[in-house]
Formats: C-alpha cells, structure tokens, sequence
C-alpha cells in the first residue's frame, strides 16, 4: 500500500504474545508501539495534539511548536512537525538519555535541556515560559483530551480487535501522560468491562499507589508529588500526576497498581530482547515486570496484555546496557581465534596475484587536480563514505573552516574515469596514495592524521592563517575524538603494550 505521508503510518501496531516470558498456565501478551514510525506510543499523541490545534485553530502555518518532555512525545512531535512543517522546540530534563536529544535534533527539533535537579515540573515550566514568551502553540500532553482521545479511538479499538475470538482479562500499562491509560481503558469498559486495567508504577515513587492527592498547580503548573523519588523507568511516572492520569483514576478506571523495581524492569527488557527477540525500552521491561506480578494470583488460563511503549535502540547510553560491550569479550575473541582467517594479530596471507603496475598518470588529470587545488583556499580529496575522510570533515567543521570538498568517488567524477584519473595524479602530487589529502593555500597539508598532527603543533593553524582563513577552534578541542571509535580503541587497547615495552628497554 502506498502512503501519502510517513503520518499515515501511525498506529495499527501489532499484538504478540511472549510465550517464552509468560508463567505456566498464562498467556502473556504485549503491543508492540515500538513500531510506529518514530519508535514509540508517543507518536499517536503527537499526531492527535497538532491535528486537533490545526482543526480548532490553536495552531498557525509556520508557528512554532513547544512541549516538555522525557524524549518519546519530542521524537513523535519532531516527526509530525517535520511532515507538516511546523518548527519545534522541546524542553527536556538532561537526565533523560541522549540518544533521544540525537533523535529529536535529527528530525529538526531544538532541543532545551533543564536541570535534573528541577524534574518534570522544571521541563514543563520552561515549556510554559518559551511558550507565553514568544506566542509558541504549547503542545500540554499531560492534560490535552487529544493525548486520551487517539488512544480510545485507536490504540484500544486495535486491542478490542485483536481479541475479538479471545477473551482479554488483564491489561497493563504504565503512566507517563497518562493519555494511553485513560483512552485505552475507556474503550475496554464500554465494550470488555471484564478485563480488569492495571497501573505499572515505579516501586519507589508510588504516587497513583499511594492514594495521597496530587498537589493542586500553581499558576498552571503542576506540582510535584510528595511521594516522588528519581527512579530509572524513563518516560513514566513524572513528579507529578498528570490530569489525564487524575482522570483515569477519578472515573474508577484503575483497578490495581502494580509496584515495580527499577532492578526488575530492567531485567525483564533484557529477558524480552533474549528470550523474545522483541527490543524494547525499560518502561515496556516495567510493564512486563507488573504483568508477571498479575499473572502470580490471576486464575489459570488467564490472558493478560501489557503495552510494550518503545524500541531499546534510544537506550543505548543508559544502565540498559551496562554489560554490553562494543568490543570482543573474551568468548568472541576465542570464536575469531578458531579458524584462520580475518584474525586481528595474524599474519596477512599473500596476495594470491601480483598487484597490478601502478597506471600513468596523464597530463589532462594533474592539470585538473592542479586547478581544483587553486580553486579554494582549503581543498579536500576525499571519498564520500570514508571514515577517515568524514574525521577530517569533522576537524574542519568544529574549526569553522570554509573548505571545498571533492569527493574523487562522485558520480559526477565517473565520466572518463576523471574520478580515477585525479586520484592517481593525486598520489603523484601527495608522494601517498591514502585518501583524503588536505591542501591549504596551495600547500599540501597531509591526510588525516598529518592534518591532527599539524592541528596540534598549530601549524595548520598558521597555514590557514597565512591562506587568510580565520581559525576558530573551541576550548580544548581534541581532534582525536573525531576519528573512529573502532580506531580509538584500537589505540587505547595498544598504550599499555607500547608502554610495556618502553619499561622493558
């Protein structure tokens, strides 16, 4: 089927069951939101809120959108705003991991981090502020009727469907907005009042459980909960309860609270990543956690569903991957080690022909190389997916440095070979054949690391200079941490050796 847009894509996200997680005697099921477009639930919401404003006028062609919020909803406004071409700033507390910051600046978004220290209740008054300062549309997921209408509308009928030939006992969410539990339960006491809705709640921050009120908002904004403490369950229990939650429990749509410890959420995301094959985040590992805690006293051959919220992949920097190491352990080195080939400290085997004669160079091509080197005062001959090429690219960048980049690798570059050509009249012109090589005024700087090198002696600071190109390099920049990682930990792993054998001279 073709899409007008990524937005029709939104929802319709499937229902399967973890066998392998779920107790004797128990169906266990999970709805995976992780594949929405943006990887998350919060998609739905994000979509809902800005269509709702365009139809009620809220919301302005070109007006900028702001919200607050713990990445998810930023990623799925991000990706809204993005197709309809709205600008978006996003308030975000910065103990929330990075690579939603990463995701939501890919989109386009700009991205306000605020203190830990201030909580939710900071992120949403900074969103406040941003908002009544410069006439932004305020987004308002906690309290917006949008959030729990999308999910009645959609999330709970698709639930509805998916066990219209199956009876559905339990179903299990966590809290954030609360927008998933109100629509969601909402949908199944009108058509399964049977199916009895629980609470996942960080063990250490009851604030649903507890039963103590909600502190009344100040001026609008809410405050925070008595009962709170920081937990790892990113994306849920804020410091506050929303009002769509405070709704969900007013209109008696909460049964039971299930209490989870962070320890435990974190071990059932890993269990459905091992045992499921299913990556997901650690607040789908909560929801998972709470349905094995239901499944302890439901009556056997119970069917219990938990919305599994999104993907693992924006969790890469949090304690959810303490353990997994970017490079061999020990049992990998020893699969690598037992077989000949491709072994890092191993003997490279001879080639099984003759390399070929190196190719002259014809005067058409170092004509061409020589004006391309004239034709701006910083010239690099790279290759377009180069690593070292983009570490190079990426020294330039951060010293603010106008450049003209010729990709010898370019599609415009393959007629008459001219690609090939320049880079043989390159390796003539350089005395190497390694790409990328810099030029500065003329003058041939080097490759990628001849350039660093000359970044950190300064000298390719007094060649720009002197090609009247103004450096500004930030404050203890590091050219270094430009090149690729798996090269740095090559090197890191190799200082000790060297070390070792300038103690044993």
């Amino acid at each position: 089927m073709i899409r007008r847009s990524i937005l029709e894509t939104v929802g319709g996200t499937p229902v399967v069951e973890l066998a392998r997680l779920a107790p004797p005697g128990v169906r266990l099921f999970g709805k995976l939101e992780s594949f929405n477009p943006g990887g998350s639930v919060k998609d739905r919401l994000a979509l809902a809120v800005i269509e709702r404003a365009e139809q009620e006028g809220k919301l302005k062609p070109g007006q900028t959108v702001v919200e607050a919020t713990s990445g998810n909803t930023g990623v799925g406004l991000a990706l809204v705003c993005a197709a309809k071409g709205y600008p978006l700033v996003v308030t975000m507390a910065e103990s929330f991991s990075i690579e939603r910051r990463l995701l939501m600046r890919f989109l386009g978004a700009k991205v306000v981090l605020t203190p830990a220290a201030l909580k939710g209740t900071g992120m949403y008054l900074k969103a406040v502020e941003l908002a009544e300062t410069h006439g932004w549309f305020l987004a308002r997921q906690f309290e917006n009727e949008a959030n729990a209408d999308i999910h009645q509308r959609t999330t709970g009928r698709e639930i509805l469907d998916a066990f219209q030939q199956a009876r559905l006992d339990y179903f299990v969410a966590c809290v954030g907005t609360g927008g998933t539990l109100k629509g969601v339960a909402r949908a199944l006491r009108a058509e399964s009042p049977r199916t009895r809705v629980v609470v996942a709640e960080a063990e250490n921050a009851p604030l649903i459980g507890s039963g103590v009120p909600q502190p009344p908002p100040v001026d609008g904004v809410p405050q925070s909960h008595p009962r709170f403490q920081p937990h790892p369950i990113q994306g849920t229990t804020p410091d506050f309860i929303s009002k769509l939650a405070a709704d969900a429990v007013a209109e008696g749509l909460v049964d039971a609270v299930a209490p989870v410890k962070g320890a435990d959420a974190l071990r059932q995301a890993r269990a459905l990543a091992l045992h499921e094959g299913v990556l997901a985040g650690i607040s789908s590992g909560a929801a998972v956690a709470a349905a094995l805690q239901v499944a302890q006293t439901a009556e056997p051959g119970s069917t219990i569903l938990c919305i599994l919220p999104d993907t693992g992949e924006r969790y890469l920097s949090t304690p959810l991957f303490e353990g997994v190491g970017a490079e061999m352990d020990d049992e990998e080195q020893a699969i690598a080690a037992s077989t000949p080939s491709a072994r890092f400290g191993a003997p490279a085997r001879p080639a099984p022909v003759p390399a070929p004669a190196p190719a002259a160079v014809d005067g058409e091509a170092q004509a061409a190389l020589e004006r391309l080197i004239g034709d701006a005062p910083v010239v690099l001959f790279a290759l377009e997916w180069c690593e070292f090429c983009w570490s190079l690219r990426k020294l330039l960048n951060a010293l603010a440095v106008p450049y003209k980049d010729v990709s010898l690798d370019a599609a415009e570059l393959a007629q008459g070979e001219l690609g090939l050509r320049l880079r043989r009249a390159l390796a003539l012109r350089a005395g190497a054949p390694t790409i990328p090589q810099l030029f500065v005024g003329g003058r041939h700087v080097g490759g990628c690391m001849d350039a660093m090198a000359a970044f950190r002696s300064g000298a390719l600071q007094q060649s720009l200079e002197a090609a009247g190109v103004a450096v500004q390099p930030p404050p203890a920049l590091e050219p270094e941490a430009f090149l690729p990682r798996w090269l740095t930990a090559v090197r890191k792993a190799e200082e000790p050796k060297a070390a070792e054998i300038v103690g044993a001279k």
